[in-house]
C-alpha cells in the first residue's frame, strides 16, 4: 500500500521584547536561575498582569507579512494544567479569538517549485518556567526566568507532505521572523522551537489519520529526522494491524527515535475560559495601518527585486535574500563598486562566506567592511588584480587593517597587462620546452594547460590569465604554421 504523510507544524517564536508579556521583568538569556522572575511571573497573591504593547505590534507585523486577518478584537484565556514549572497553575494564552487568523507562506521545494502552505492562526501566550533534572540527585530544580516570556505560536494547516517540506517551511518562517525583527530565531536558546503533528493515511484517502505530536524539536536537522522516524513508525504499526495512539512524543537525537511522553490532550482537557484579569485586546484598523508603514522589505520581495534589478539567478537571489544581514552587506558593497553584481555575489558568497564559516562569525561581524570588500573588487574589475592575486590580497585584508591599494603597492602585486611583456615570457617558455611543443604540435591539445601554467609561474601569477590564453593560442598556432 502507498502511504501519504500529513504534517502540520506549531512553531513557538519567542518575541524579541526586552520585558515579558505581562510584567516588566527582563527576558535576557543566560541569567542566573530565578533572577528574572518578578512577583507577577511567580503569581504571588494580589498581582495583576499588564499586557506589553510591543508584543501586540510584533504579532500584527507577522499577520501582515503572511496576508492574514488581524483581529480587531481578540481575547486572552486561561489554559489550565498543573506542572511544577507553571507558577499560576494555568498559562495565559489565546484560544477561540486569536490575534491573527488565516494567511499563508510560500515555500521553495527541492525541484524549484513553489508550494503555498496555509496558516491556521497565530496567537500570543506566555512561556512557562523550566524544570531541571540533571544536577539535583533525584530531585527537580525549577528556574522561573522563562516564566512570562512572550511567545507567538504559529499554527500551520496540515498541508505539508514530507519531512523535507516541513524543514523548508520552518526555514522560510525562521527567515521571515528574523526579517521582521520580532524574533532572534536562536534555536539553541529556545527562541524558535517546533512541535510537529504527524500522521499517515493511504494515498487517495481524504480522512486524516491519527496524529502524534512530536514536542519541542529545536533544530532543522532533528525536525527532519524526527518526522522521518515517526512516519516509518506509524506505517509499521498500521501494517501490523495495530493502531496509532494520539499522544505527545519526544525525539531522542542520540537514539534517533521518538518515544511516548503523555497522551495527547484536547482543548476541553485544558478547561479554557477568558482570563478575568485581562480586557479583550482591541486593535484598530488605524493602528494596523501605522504598523504596516514600518514593515521592512520581506524576503520574497527582496528575492524578486534582486533577480530583476541586479539580473541575478533565482539561486543567487534566494541565497542572499534568505539572510537579511547578508543581503544588506551585498547591497552595501554594490553601491561602492562598479563591479558587476555577479562578481560581488561570487566573492561575498564564496571566499568571504567560507572565511566567516571557518571562524563561526556572522556577516554582521565580518572583519572585512563593505568598503574594504568594494576596494578589492574595484581592483579585480579594472584588471589590476588577477583572481589568484586577489585571493592573496583577500587573506591580508582578513588579517589586518590595510586597504587593497596599500597591499598591492607594498607587495608589488599589480597584474601584468602589457602584451609585449607577456609575449616575451610566452616565447621563453616555448623555447625552454621543445619536447612539449612537439607533442602539442602532434595533436596533444591538453598540453595547452601546461604552457599556461608555466607562463603564470614565470610571471609569479601576475600575468592577466585572459591575455595569456589569447596570446598563447596565437603563438602556438603560429609555431604550428612554421
Amino acid at each position: 500500500m502507498e502511504w501519504e504523510t500529513v504534517i502540520g507544524l506549531e512553531v513557538h517564536a519567542q518575541l524579541a521584547t526586552k520585558s515579558k508579556i505581562f510584567s516588566g521583568a527582563a527576558t535576557a538569556y543566560g541569567a542566573e536561575p530565578n533572577t528574572q522572575a518578578c512577583a507577577i511571573d511567580l503569581a504571588l497573591p494580589g498581582v495583576l498582569p499588564v499586557l506589553n504593547r510591543e508584543v501586540v505590534i510584533m504579532a500584527v507585523k507577522f499577520g501582515l507579512s503572511v496576508g492574514a486577518e488581524v483581529a480587531e478584537r481578540s481575547v486572552f484565556a486561561r489554559k489550565n494544567y498543573f506542572y511544577p514549572d507553571l507558577p499560576k497553575g494555568y498559562q495565559i494564552s489565546q484560544f477561540e479569538l486569536p490575534i491573527v487568523k488565516g494567511g499563508s507562506l510560500d515555500i521553495l521545494l527541492e525541484d524549484g517549485s513553489i508550494k503555498r502552505v496555509g496558516i491556521t492562526r497565530a496567537h500570543l501566550e506566555e512561556d512557562a518556567g523550566k524544570s531541571l533534572h540533571e544536577d539535583f540527585n533525584g530531585m527537580t530544580g525549577l528556574d522561573f526566568n522563562r516564566a512570562g516570556t512572550p511567545l507567538l505560536e504559529i499554527v500551520s494547516e496540515p498541508d505539508l507532505r514530507s519531512a523535507k517540506e516541513a524543514v523548508s517551511y520552518l526555514k522560510t518562517l525562521h527567515t521571515l521572523v528574523r526579517y521582521l525583527e520580532i524574533c532572534d530565531g536562536n534555536m539553541q536558546e529556545g527562541s524558535f522551537r517546533c512541535d510537529a503533528n504527524v500522521s499517515v493515511r493511504p494515498k487517495g484517502q481524504a480522512a486524516l489519520g491519527t496524529r502524534a505530536e512530536i514536542k519541542n524539536v529545536n533544530s532543522f536537522r532533528f525536525v527532519e529526522k524526527a518526522i522521518e522516524y515517526e512516519v516509518q513508525r506509524q506505517i509499521a504499526l498500521i501494517e501490523r494491524g495495530e493502531k496509532v495512539k494520539q499522544e505527545t512524543r519526544l525525539y531522542d537525537s542520540d537514539k534517533n527515535e521518538t518515544r511516548p511522553m503523555r497522551s495527547k490532550e484536547e482543548a476541553n482537557d485544558y478547561r479554557y475560559f477568558p482570563d478575568p484579569d485581562l480586557l479583550p485586546l482591541c486593535v484598530t484598523s488605524e493602528w494596523v495601518e501605522k504598523i504596516r508603514q514600518t514593515m521592512p522589505e520581506l524576503p520574497t520581495q527582496k528575492r524578486v527585486r534582486f533577480e530583476h534589478q541586479y539580473e541575478l539567478s533565482a539561486y543567487d537571489a534566494s541565497l542572499l535574500a534568505g539572510h537579511k544581514a547578508l543581503a544588506d552587506y551585498f547591497e552595501a558593497v554594490l553601491k561602492l563598486t562598479p563591479a558587476p553584481a555577479k562578481l560581488v555575489v561570487n566573492w561575498v558568497m564564496g571566499d568571504l562566506a567560507a572565511a566567516l564559516n571557518k571562524v563561526n562569525l556572522d556577516i554582521s561581524k565580518s572583519p572585512l567592511s563593505p568598503e574594504k570588500m568594494a576596494g578589492l573588487l574595484n581592483r579585480i574589475h579594472d584588471n589590476t588584480l588577477s583572481g589568484k592575486l586577489a585571493k592573496e590580497v583577500f587573506e591580508v585584508l582578513w588579517e589586518g587593517n590595510a586597504d587593497t591599494d596599500t597591499i598591492i603597492k607594498e607587495r608589488g602585486l599589480e597584474q601584468m597587462t602589457d602584451s609585449s611583456e607577456i609575449e616575451k615570457i610566452i616565447q621563453q617558455i616555448i623555447d625552454k620546452n621543445p619536447t612539449q611543443l612537439a607533442e602539442y604540435q602532434a595533436g596533444k591539445d591538453r598540453l595547452f594547460a601546461f604552457f599556461v601554467g608555466q607562463v603564470m609561474k614565470e610571471s609569479r601569477g601576475k600575468a592577466n590569465p585572459e591575455q595569456v590564453n589569447a596570446l598563447l593560442k596565437e603563438k602556438l598556432k603560429g609555431e604550428m604554421n612554421v
